[in-house]
């Protein structure tokens, strides 16, 4: 594997060494023993995935403390543009965001540490996401920040008609105006 630091730290793409044959393909896509030396220890509490169709953008989310998460990310099929946004407020890097395409063919992974929002667009037709979690899901200590924050600048690749939004995501208010304890 090769683990490749991003413009905001702690923040990591992970590339897998894939091999390949007539067969199709195997590669290893986890090892603690390689994430601790390149990464850290975190000790992963609960798998998840999603299916979403083209356009579905979920994020920008984070869990306020004591249940922050940290995430390792990856597209299974299909294409996302994965973003996560620093939060730290003591951080060189607060309000910048990395922006990574993740998808069934470069198998690559985003490791987002705790303090940093995170979400994703769905680029091609479907696409299936998945992602391990260092703490629980507590729907009562969800909190984000909306995805088209003018401070932010992301740019989702896709046109704001497209983009598909839960009810939750699309109330959600700019970084400016979300309380941010990290």
């Amino acid at each position: 594997m090769q683990f490749i630091k991003t413009k905001l730290e702690g923040c990591v793409i992970i590339e897998p060494k894939v091999f390949g044959d007539q067969r199709g393909y195997f590669f290893e896509s986890f090892n603690q023993k390689q994430f601790e030396a390149n990464v850290g220890k975190v000790d992963f509490v609960q798998d998840n995935e999603s299916r979403s169709s083209r356009g579905v953008l979920r994020g920008l989310h984070f869990q306020l403390p004591p249940y922050n998460q940290a995430k390792l990310v990856r597209c299974i099929e299909g294409e996302v543009l994965d973003v996560a946004v620093d939060l730290r407020k003591d951080s060189p890097t607060y309000g910048q965001h990395v922006a990574v395409s993740l998808s069934d063919e470069n198998k690559r992974q985003l490791f987002v540490p705790r303090g940093f929002a995170h979400g994703f667009i769905v680029l091609s037709r479907s696409a299936i996401f998945s992602y391990k979690v260092d703490n629980w899901y507590a729907p009562e200590h969800d909190s984000g920040v909306i995805w088209n924050d003018p401070e932010l600048n992301i740019d989702w690749q896709l046109d704001e008609e497209s983009i598909l939004l839960s009810g939750k995501d699309k109330i959600l208010k700019k970084l400016s105006e979300t309380e941010i304890p990290f």
